[in-house]
């Protein structure tokens, strides 16, 4: 394909005869086009040329901006994600780089630890040409200080989304984030040097429109006590950091809190911090994953008030302080659930029997790990849990009894996964294909992760199931990121052929799952 010029040619010139053939069945000679030069895109309009600039990798994408000068004009004009090497070394080279780029709304700067990172002077300049920005992720800027967080935020007030990890700067630049950038809707933030012992109180204006927080690996995160307890809140997670949350998390206490979903991982907290989740009565998901010192009666309390709960995720991390006593307060108050997740928790007939005959509306449910669930407690789910559609399990004494047991009695099971249950064989696999043709079934001994048979209205297949972690580990801004369109291409196209090795067990097909579901049932 020849050069093009910077602007589409003048619509009253165009050759119309040309609009109905593709270029491989021209002969460019033949119609007075010598060695091919022709630029077929002539005749497309800009905008529609971006629109199919969007459905290219970011390599592919870079390759068509050499094409043409148009192309490159194209691309720049209409590119609205943008991730740099963040060193030092590229500040010379921001200004063409944001002449170029002049519509970024997304941006992620990432510096490896090895390098300085760009400082003040280059987010300064950012802010200044890039003042529409909507989403920043900063990864490893160690440079950036206190001032130039501030005065980045004087100029980018339209920020809704801010994610940032392993950075030098404190408190006050999060509060200066904070009172200029009044739209900001998520904050992210993980391993911030800036926030220890003494940093000053993280502080939230009454006009602050946030909705969701991450903190992640924060020596003092307690710092963060009071956007934890704003009434705008909706979603809170808390991951692997240091401290006793018991406090924070009953600051949630007056009964009028917003929260509909709270993850908490790896923390200090107890009965204390559970019963003041307790009080968020909207609270619609709840992830409690190895705190030692919860146990049923937290459980309890959480399930006894939550009357809206529909995912519950618990990982008991084998300490057995949550078990049949938990689970029973949970059958007896969570009539909405749709998702259950029990990983490391002993769980006998009598629990699972009255969770599956009160939660009519579960949908999708997880066993990991427990030495009390076998064919039995299976044969119960099977019988009672007929909304069921998507069931894993793994590490549990079941056999093949349980697992015909399922196909049988689940009428709506779709999707099926059976790991390390050692008494489990490949000839169920045959028998399931006779008797459940639809059914996408997912076992050890297969050469992928997701191997069934899927009827033609649904052509997924599951998600890889992982070993580890019980949840996913987000990415600081709720696991959306800005990957670049190949990244994000390659990793579906590596899921849909089963070729991905994971981590965790559950929470990512359940995301997935989830996320499928949203349109339908849930």
């Amino acid at each position: 394909m020849g050069q093009a010029p910077s602007s589409p040619a003048d619509s009253s010139v165009r050759d119309t005869s040309l609009w109905l053939y593709s270029p491989e069945f021209l002969d460019c000679e033949s119609i007075g086009f010598e060695d091919g030069d022709y630029d077929f895109t002539a005749n497309l309009p800009d905008d529609c040329l971006a629109h199919v600039f969007q459905f290219l990798s970011a390599g592919d994408r870079k390759r068509c901006s050499l094409v043409s000068k148009r192309w490159l004009f194209v691309d720049g004009q209409n590119r609205h994600r943008l991730s740099l090497d963040a060193k030092a070394e590229i500040l010379p080279f921001l200004p063409c780089i944001f002449n170029r780029f002049d519509s970024v709304t997304k941006l992620a700067l990432r510096c490896d630890r090895r390098s300085f990172s760009l400082s003040d002077e280059a987010l300064f300049m950012i802010s200044i040409r890039c003042s529409n920005l909507i989403r920043v992720k900063l990864r490893g800027c160690r440079e950036i200080t206190d001032l130039g967080m501030e005065s980045f935020a004087r100029n980018c007030r339209n920020l809704r989304k801010l994610s940032c990890g392993s950075c030098n700067f404190g408190a006050k630049g999060l509060n200066a984030m904070l009172e200029h950038c009044k739209v900001l809707e998520e904050l992210s933030v993980k391993r911030i040097r800036g926030i220890h012992e003494l940093a000053e109180p993280i502080l939230l204006s009454s006009s602050s429109s946030l909705r969701t927080i991450c903190l992640k690996e924060l020596v003092n995160g307690q710092v963060f006590e009071s956007l934890v307890a704003t009434r705008t809140l909706r979603k809170l997670r808390i991951i692997r950091c240091l401290g006793d949350w018991d406090r924070v998390l009953e600051m949630n206490g007056d009964g009028n809190s917003s929260l509909t979903e709270i993850h908490l991982e790896r923390l200090q907290v107890s009965d204390v911090g559970l019963s003041g989740i307790s009080k968020c009565s909207s609270l619609e998901t709840l992830h409690i994953v190895k705190t030692p010192e919860c146990s049923d009666l937290g459980l309890a309390s959480v399930v006894e008030r939550c009357k809206l709960l529909r995912k519950l995720h618990i990982d008991g991390w084998r300490i057995k302080r949550i078990g049949d006593e938990g689970l029973m307060s949970v059958a007896k108050h969570c009539l909405n659930l749709q998702e259950l997740v029990l990983i490391g928790v002993d769980a006998t007939y009598m629990s699972l029997s009255a969770i599956a005959s009160n939660c009519k509306k579960l949908e999708r449910l997880a066993l990991c790990g427990s030495g009390t669930i076998g064919d039995t407690e299976i044969g119960c789910i099977a019988e009672k849990c007929v909304a069921l559609r998507k069931f894993c399990i793994k590490g549990c004494l079941i056999s093949d009894v349980g697992v015909k047991a399922l196909a049988l009695g689940c009428p709506k099971l779709v999707k099926l996964k059976v790991k390390k249950c050692r008494l489990v064989t490949g000839e169920v696999r045959e028998w399931l294909r006779e008797r459940r043709m639809t059914l996408v079934v997912s076992m050890d001994d297969d050469e992928t992760s997701g191997v069934g048979i899927v009827d033609g209205g649904d052509q997924r297949v599951l998600e890889t199931v992982v070993e580890e972690d019980p949840l996913p580990v987000t990415d600081g801004d709720g696991g959306a990121g800005f990957a670049s369109g190949g990244r994000l291409g390659l990793a579906i196209l590596k899921t849909k052929l089963g070729l991905l090795a994971g981590r965790n067990l559950v929470a990512c097909t359940f995301r997935r799952w989830s996320q499928s579901e949203a349109t339908s049932s849930i």
